[in-house]
């Protein structure tokens, strides 16, 4: 299979370099000039995403070759990316940043995978002629990586702009396709937290920020430049991957919570488990007083400790969650669902009762407890993995238990990783399963025929039940 879609990749030097920035403000400008545009964001990171989606106006798509094969990484571009008219790929750290000092798995091997040109985001702070020397050496550090042009980020002045601009295209061969002024705080555009940047979910001055994002690309940015350098982009052969095809769609109810706590949620999984036959009930664990009519329930990750106070008023919907669980109802919690199946969560001197599930108490701790890619073996009975599944994931959590993990009825040895602590993850009970290992569907293909099919059992031993 063969695309010969426009493409580009916005990476760059580091994380924080300003590449969200980029991506979100030509998103915008393209879809103000009447593009239609697909968004891709390399690696495992849910609340860029949400932006890139925000912006795009289509979901965003993560492309990660640790978690998910090479061969279906690329299929999926070519799928989604389709018919637009451009598909925009946002890179994660420095572009050559990998797992390893080879650069495993970096926005560099990515833009290679799908022969896609590179936009370098550079932080000019402090600096002027010393950016071409290290835009130069991008540029001979890996001749198979398309380093096409350059857009300067926190550009102190004219002087400033004019020293970089002519240094980097006499030793560099690239041109500055863009410069954009020191902004002040990024918190003035999108505000942060421990985590990054709060979610479009709790954010409400979307037009404002749009329009801002608008006028930083027309002003700041070569646009058509940029769009010539992705339609220069070429084809690109992929492996083709087999579909799944499911005629059962919609016949089990698998409820997921979807409100401004729950938002990790890659669109592939909530995709496989309607393709594997489940209909999405979509459920808030603020508003909603119980769970509805449903044969299983997901619980993604989130910011639980954010909204604890709120979360915790609403015990209706706590008590719930618990009864279901003992009654057998299939669960199947993320990270931040982990923290709502606990016993509790401290966090800033206060004791927030989460639903009890699980007899562990978690504490938030200034720096996260565990931070990146995850290897995990599945080493005991459970509700929804096979024993000896390996299953490559991550992590990114500032909670962990009071005490440590080590007590707790776990299934998972942690390779690779922090989970619980004590190199276990994976704390179940009944047919609840919860881990601090995220996954991605693609790459774990076992995960969302299990939960269905034990979504489907569920119900079919209720309805006996009541017959």
């Amino acid at each position: 299979m063969a695309t010969n879609v426009s493409r580009i990749v916005i990476a760059g030097m580091s994380g924080d370099s300003g590449k969200t920035i980029v991506s979100l403000g030509f998103l915008t400008a393209l879809r103000q000039r009447g593009f239609s545009v697909s968004v891709f964001k390399k690696g495992p990171d849910y609340i860029d995403p949400a932006w890139l989606s925000e912006a795009a106006g289509t979901a965003c798509r993560n492309l990660d070759t640790f978690m998910v094969e090479p061969a279906i990484v690329s299929q999926r571009f070519v799928s989604h990316a389709g018919d637009t008219d451009i598909a925009v790929i946002e890179g994660n750290r420095g572009i050559f940043d990998g797992r390893d000092a080879e650069g495993t798995h970096s926005t560099a091997e990515l833009a290679k995978l799908l022969g896609a040109p590179v936009v370098l985001v550079v932080n000019a702070t402090k600096t002027t002629r010393t950016v071409a020397a290290v835009v130069k050496g991008c540029i001979e550090f890996d001749h198979d990586v398309n380093i096409a042009g350059v857009v300067l980020n926190r550009v102190a002045g004219k002087r400033h702009l004019a020293v970089i601009s002519e240094s980097i295209e006499a030793y560099c061969g690239v041109s500055v396709l863009g410069a954009i002024p020191r902004l002040g705080d990024n918190a003035a555009l999108i505000p942060g937290r421990h985590l990054g940047l709060v979610t479009p979910a709790e954010f409400e001055s979307g037009e404002t920020l749009e329009n801002r994002l608008r006028d930083i690309a027309e002003d700041h940015l070569d646009i058509d430049a940029i769009i010539d350098i992705a339609r220069d982009a070429g084809p690109v052969d992929v492996e083709t991957v087999a579909e799944i095809r499911n005629g059962k769609r919609g016949k089990t109810k698998v409820g997921y919570f979807k409100d401004t706590v729950f938002t990790f949620y890659y669109p592939e999984n909530l995709e496989a488990l309607e393709k594997h036959g489940a209909r999405l009930i979509p459920i808030s664990s603020l508003s909603d007083q119980k769970l509805p009519d449903i044969d299983a329930l997901y619980i993604g990750g989130g910011f639980p400790e954010t909204h604890a106070e709120q979360l915790a008023r609403n015990r209706s919907m706590m008590a719930s969650v618990k009864k279901a669980a003992a009654d057998g109802l299939p669960i199947y919690a993320e990270c931040g669902g982990l923290i709502y199946l606990a016993r509790s969560l401290h966090w800033n001197e206060n004791v927030y009762p989460m639903v009890g599930v699980f007899p562990v108490d978690l504490e938030m701790h200034r720096r996260p407890a565990g931070h990146g890619y995850s290897i995990t073996r599945v080493d005991t009975q459970n509700p929804f993995y096979p024993v000896g599944t390996s299953i490559r994931g991550h992590e990114f959590h500032y909670s962990a238990p009071i005490g440590g993990g080590e007590n707790l009825a776990s299934c998972m040895t942690v390779d690779t990783g922090v989970g619980l602590g004590e190199s276990r993850d994976g704390i179940f009970s009944g047919n609840t399963l919860a881990c601090y290992t995220h996954i991605h569907s693609d790459g774990v293909p076992d995960w969302a025929p299990s939960l269905v099919s034990k979504a489907a059992a569920y119900a079919a031993n209720r309805n006996n039940r009541a017959a």
